[in-house]
């Protein structure tokens, strides 16, 4: 007969074997479950490191995109037309741009459906050429005037018809040249090919630095678009087209709620901190820059990506005024916008 000692030693050694066989199933059911599949998205935006469609790029950074179980792919254009036409094409699963395209599509028989709101007011900024700021500075000394615009059919392209047209001028008292945004329209202003256009940050930070041109109309707040408009003019937003949405809920509800915790975020953090999460090639080299014009136009940011009551009815009626597409045409404001995935993010946010 074996010592106890022995007995003892021989149950000591087994022990690790028998706890492993014991561990082994749930050991084999762990590897089995496959790591949480990410649906793949691609979304084009309208020139992806303006400021103004920022919330796009920092979901991404901040990594909600991936915590949905997302994989986002963000691809850039020019200008939000551009990006529309992608849309359209079905290239795209949805486009990061502004509103009133929505409204411009319908009239037109295309029906996109904005899902999320960036932004309550347009962001953008009229430059004029710093040696003829005094002539050119106001809409009612445009006539026969070259006016920049990042496109032709762009967001830019119908808040820089309206603003002439509430001056008195008619659309063909005036040229519209497409220069795109950043160092094209920098050339564009430097060398007198345009004396006054519509531009975004961080472009209009570097003019201004520069000396190259002087800011004749503020659109970054929602308190200076209302007295430039005459109304709200919601702006940067997530569109996508109805068909797609009404198919695809799940995944627009993902990204809803990426972007909605994106907006609350940036709500809740300073300029400086928003600054230090986004890729150091978006601040075209001068960081205070890019910081000053996230400052100076912060409070363009929906808090909670909610459209903001009675503001479709103002973008109909400014692009009622000036654009043939839209003028006489009945247009259902309830298909350009949805608060459905919003009010759902909110919820759980």
């Amino acid at each position: 007969m074996r010592s106890r000692l022995a007995v003892l030693r021989s149950a000591l050694s087994a022990a690790p074997l028998a706890l492993a066989l014991l561990m082994l199933p749930a050991m084999m059911t762990l590897a089995a479950t496959p790591a949480r599949a990410q649906t793949k998205v691609k979304i084009m935006v309208g020139g992806v490191d303006k400021q103004i469609y920022l919330p796009a790029k920092l979901a991404e950074q901040l990594g909600y995109y991936k915590e949905q179980g997302l994989d986002v792919e963000l691809y850039n254009t020019t200008s939000g037309q551009a990006a529309a036409t992608a849309l359209l094409a079905r290239e795209v699963a949805g486009v990061v741009g502004f509103y009133d395209h929505t409204i411009d599509l319908q009239a037109k028989g295309k029906f996109i459906t904005s899902v999320v709101q960036f932004a309550v007011a347009p962001g953008e900024t009229i430059l004029v050429k710093a040696d003829v700021a005094d002539k050119y500075g106001t809409p009612a000394n445009w006539k026969g005037q070259p006016l920049g615009v990042t496109g032709l059919g762009s967001a830019t392209a119908f808040l820089t018809r309206y603003l002439a047209s509430r001056a008195g001028l008619q659309n063909q008292d005036y040229s519209l040249i497409p220069v795109g945004a950043g160092d094209t329209f920098l050339a564009a202003i430097q060398q007198g090919k345009i004396v006054s256009g519509m531009t975004t940050e961080p472009t209009v930070q570097r003019a201004l630095s520069r000396g190259l041109a002087k800011v004749s109309i503020d659109l970054r707040t929602p308190d200076k678009t209302r007295a430039a408009l005459g109304g709200d003019y919601p702006a940067a937003c997530l569109y996508m087209d109805r068909g797609y949405m009404e198919a695809n809920k799940d995944t627009a509800q993902k990204l809803v709620n990426a972007l909605v915790k994106t907006l609350k975020w940036m709500h809740d953090h300073s300029a400086e901190d928003i600054a230090d999460k986004m890729p150091k090639d978006y601040m075209a080299g001068d960081k205070a820059l890019y910081v000053k014009g996230l400052k100076e136009g912060k409070a363009q940011y929906s808090p909670d990506g909610l459209m903001p009551a009675g503001a479709p009815e103002s973008v109909l009626r400014v692009l009622a005024t000036f654009s043939p597409n839209v003028k006489g045409k009945t247009i259902d404001l309830s298909k350009t916008f949805t608060t459905e995935f919003v009010a759902k993010a909110n919820g759980t946010h």
